[in-house]
């Protein structure tokens, strides 16, 4: 499962030169949340997933507040979460999921990305039976043999556990996402390098030459749009 986390990695490198956008998604993001229950992190699990990963992209607390507060006062914007799938070149997969408040604006948006990169949208379902959804957690200073003990303790499942350029990476079910990091905490340990529910796809492709570079703009062109949240590949960044 290496190279999922490296394109985990390199999806929040390249996020990481676009903050202002970054953040702004994020804004949406933690409000639309907040709104689905309480505003506080400790009784809306929704809410304090969408917060662990906003710590791990370094999203300002001025930010996050002013979404919570919004959440909290009569403001009623109405998102609807939405998913969009399709293929880029050479089998290429893309799962794309949105917040929007207008439906029409962000399929129109979605759909022009990918024809214009040399993909093109498939119908729900025609992609994702091929990702799977995992909770993934990334923590320095600590070996394998030390997490795998520490999940043993705590009684915590999870899929694989391995170390990638001195981060250890736990891939867990969705739904042990809190019983993971719950499971760091008690062991003193709360700042993660990833903290996150991702969909990774059960095979990798790799790209070379003008495939490589029409599906990195296909991307890039999916990822600026201002309804997408979360865009996922099943592309081997390693070695394209």
């Amino acid at each position: 499962m290496g190279r999922k986390w490296n394109n985990i990695k390199d999806k929040k490198a390249s996020k990481d030169t676009n903050t202002s956008r970054i953040y702004a998604k994020f804004g949406v993001e933690i409000y639309v949340a907040a709104k689905k229950g309480e505003p506080d992190p400790e009784s809306n699990r929704a809410l304090k997933v969408v917060l662990e990963r906003a710590k791990t992209y370094n999203v300002p607390k001025a930010i996050i507040d002013r979404a919570l507060d919004k959440a909290k006062g009569s403001a009623e914007d109405t998102y609807e979460e939405l998913r969009y799938e399709g293929f880029g070149p050479n089998g290429s997969m893309v799962i794309v999921d949105t917040l929007t408040n207008n439906v029409n604006r962000t399929a129109s948006s979605v759909r022009a990305a990918f024809n214009k990169n040399g993909g093109n949208m498939g119908v729900s379902g025609s992609v994702s039976y091929m990702f799977d959804e995992t909770a993934v957690f990334g923590v320095e200073g600590k070996s394998v043999d030390e997490v795998l003990e520490l999940m043993l303790e705590a009684d915590v499942d999870v899929r694989d556990v391995i170390e990638e350029e001195e981060t250890v990476i736990v891939y867990a079910e969705p739904d042990q996402f809190h019983v993971v990091q719950e499971a760091f905490k008690n062991a003193g340990i709360t700042e993660f390098t990833v903290a996150e529910v991702t969909m990774l796809a059960q095979n990798d492709v790799t790209l070379d030459g003008d495939a490589s570079t029409q599906f990195e703009k296909m991307v890039d062109a999916l990822e600026e749009l201002e309804d997408v949240q979360q865009v996922y590949h099943n592309v081997d960044l390693d070695e394209e």
